[in-house]
């Protein structure tokens, strides 16, 4: 995809916090058990990330959380987790039966964790940088 292209990317694409341990770790669990090969990732802080968020009308400044875009549309928070974890293999899409989970009370938990990441888990005054191997399902540009 080209940053003249306004159609939605091939893959669904998680954007996340890159500079986030406890992010990191859970885009590395995405990768192991993305048996397909299914998603594509930019950090939030990145140009690619930047434009996406741009091109779906979110402020960088302001967005906090990770997103998942699929198909031309944005998933927030907990929405955004659940509909990771229905494509990854082994059990892991039984978790998204917490989809019938009201929204707001969802996001309630995950802003709530969201809030502590930092504190938990710490962070990194730069993004990861990917391993050669999974480096083709980062966006760059």
């Amino acid at each position: 995809m080209t940053h003249d292209d306004p159609s939605p990317p091939t893959h669904p694409t998680v954007l996340f916090d890159g500079v986030c341990n406890f992010c990191d770790a859970s885009v590395n669990f995405v990768i192991r058990n993305d048996r397909r090969g299914h998603f594509r990732f930019a950090p939030l802080q990145s140009a690619a990330g930047a434009r996406l968020q741009s091109e779906y009308g979110f402020d960088p400044s302001q967005l906090d959380t990770f997103v998942v875009i699929e198909r031309g549309k944005a998933y927030l928070r907990s929405t955004a987790a659940l509909n990771i974890v229905r494509r990854l293999g082994g059990l892991y899409p039984v978790f998204y039966a917490a989809i019938v989970v009201p929204r707001p009370v969802r996001n309630f938990f995950y802003d709530w964790f969201a809030k502590r990441r930092y504190r938990w888990f710490g962070q990194k005054d730069e993004c990861m940088v990917p391993a050669a191997d999974v480096k083709d399902r980062f966006l760059t540009e």
